[in-house]
Parts: structure tokens; C-alpha cells; sequence
């Protein structure tokens, strides 16, 4: 099992209300869907770290 981190975020109301309904689409739990955003914007692991 991977290590994990928790932490706590806040969130504009209205970015919620989008996360909650990607989710949702996606069939993904809103924690899910978080991690995948992330996962798709920074890339692949050991990518070069350079700015697109």
C-alpha cells in the first residue's frame, strides 16, 4: 500500500460545485477525482519538470 498524506483544503464554493459534478460523471469519488486532476496536470512521474 502506498503512503498517503492527509490534508485539509478550501475550496471556492463554485469549484466545488464543478469538482462534486466531474465526479460524478467520471463515477469517481470527489477525493478520486482531485487526484486524477493532479495526476493529469503534473504529468507523468519523473517527467523532466519543465513547464509545458
Amino acid at each position: 500500500m502506498e503512503d498517503e498524506k492527509r490534508i485539509s483544503l478550501r475550496l471556492p464554493t463554485h469549484l466545488h460545485t464543478r469538482l462534486v459534478e466531474a465526479a460524478r460523471t467520471d463515477r469517481r469519488s470527489l477525493n478520486s477525482e482531485i487526484m486524477h486532476l493532479l495526476e493529469v496536470a503534473l504529468g507523468p512521474v519523473g517527467a523532466d519538470g519543465q513547464s509545458p
